[in-house]
């Protein structure tokens, strides 16, 4: 159903099979079934979960794929009633989102850049070029990591202005790509044999995989003196949508290049505004200490 209805991103549809067989699994060990197990159950789980140590965030994950499971049961008539109806989520202070300031991301692509530039064997100039349009596509359309490595040569439109991404639930847009990017995908496609993929890899998918884009990502930050701790692929594209935001970009323009469904996944990112408009008040406002 997660797959045929709803279009979920195969990285969502393993994450619910995981959570669903730890619910079985404790359900089980209650001697009840999926098809019998009450309220009591699914609280009881919960509690277990945070007796485990597990996040509020986590749980409230788990909590999610727990009630869109039941609500299926009772749609397919498989069982009359839904035990997580009235079960309230786990509550948590949704963290802000880790930021890289432009100075550091300037740094990272100054970095990549210079080391793509830099005369060495073939497999190590390959690697370097490839990592280099790998920061700056990110950073310049805010891709997820997985639509990033994923996507197809015929995403890059002719004149590499614009690339089409295909994202949860193979939902399509087209973002705009900045010049830099643009330069750093016509040298790259020179040195590419021919395929599908842009970033094309040997392994079972045919296409580079996250964890060594994250790798090789981490690498170069250290690299470039920043802590290695710091950066992650998601941390630049929260990056693009912070700086976008804090440069005036609207949050409508914001959420349909991030390709998020509902506004409200895109407004995490107002604390940018926020901090925006504190320092504005601030500094004009007549009976401020700056403005005086």
């Amino acid at each position: 159903m997660m797959s045929a209805e709803r279009g979920a991103a195969k990285n969502t549809i393993e994450a619910y099979g995981r959570d669903l067989t730890d619910y079985a699994g404790f359900v089980k060990a209650q001697k009840q079934t999926l098809l019998t197990a009450p309220r009591e159950t699914v609280t009881a789980y919960l509690d277990d979960l945070r007796s485990q140590g597990l996040s509020a965030s986590s749980s409230a994950r788990r909590l999610s794929a727990i009630r869109q499971f039941h609500r299926f049961l009772c749609a397919d008539n498989l069982r009359g009633d839904d035990p997580t109806r009235i079960v309230s989520s786990p509550k948590s202070r949704r963290a802000l989102p880790k930021v890289l300031s432009i100075a550091e991301v300037d740094k990272l692509l100054t970095t990549a850049e210079a080391e793509a530039n830099t005369p060495a064997t073939p497999p190590k100039q390959a690697a370097a070029l490839r990592l280099y349009l790998l920061l700056e596509l990110l950073y310049a359309t805010g891709m997820r990591v997985s639509e990033l490595v994923s996507l197809k040569r015929s995403a890059v439109m002719r004149d590499a202005s614009f690339i089409t991404i295909i994202g949860k639930g193979n939902k399509e847009r087209v973002v705009p790509v900045n010049d830099r990017a643009r330069d750093a995908i016509r040298v790259y496609l020179k040195t590419l044999e021919p395929g599908a993929y842009l970033f094309p890899a040997t392994g079972a998918e045919g296409y580079l995989s996250r964890q060594v884009f994250a790798r090789d990502l981490k690498l170069l930050a250290g690299r470039a003196g920043i802590s290695s701790a710091r950066v992650a692929p998601h941390v630049l594209r929260h990056a693009f949508a912070s700086h976008l935001l804090g440069g005036g970009a609207d949050l409508r323009v914001v959420q349909m290049l991030l390709g998020h469904a509902d506004i409200s996944t895109t407004q995490i990112y107002t604390h940018v505004l926020d901090e925006k408009l504190r320092s504005l008040v601030e500094q004009h406002h007549p009976l401020s200490d700056s403005a005086k």
